[in-house]
C-alpha cells in the first residue's frame, strides 16, 4: 500500500489515478481514495481526502470515523477513516 508522500509537498495530480474527485471549488477540494493510499499520518487507508489551502475550515457534518491531518508548507490535509 502506497503512503502519500509529502516530503516535498502534496500534488493531486501525483496520485489522480487512485483519487476521484468528489467536490471542488475554489478554497478546497475533496477526494475519494479508491486506491487505498495509506494516511501520511498514521498508515492506515483513509476513505475520504480534504484538501486546502486555507488557514482555517468548519464542518457542517462530521465524520463517522476518526480523522487525521497532515500539512505541508502551502497545504492542509484533512483525512477520514
Amino acid at each position: 500500500m502506497e503512503t502519500l508522500d509529502l516530503t516535498d509537498g502534496f500534488s493531486i495530480h501525483d496520485y489522480r489515478h487512485g483519487l476521484k474527485l468528489l467536490r471542488q471549488d475554489g478554497e478546497r477540494t475533496l477526494l475519494e481514495n479508491r486506491a487505498e493510499y495509506a494516511c501520511p499520518a498514521c498508515g492506515d487507508p483513509f476513505e475520504r481526502l480534504l484538501v486546502t489551502e486555507n488557514a482555517v475550515h468548519s464542518f457542517q457534518t462530521p465524520p463517522s470515523g476518526p480523522i487525521c491531518l497532515a500539512r505541508t508548507g502551502e497545504k492542509l490535509l484533512v483525512l477520514t477513516h
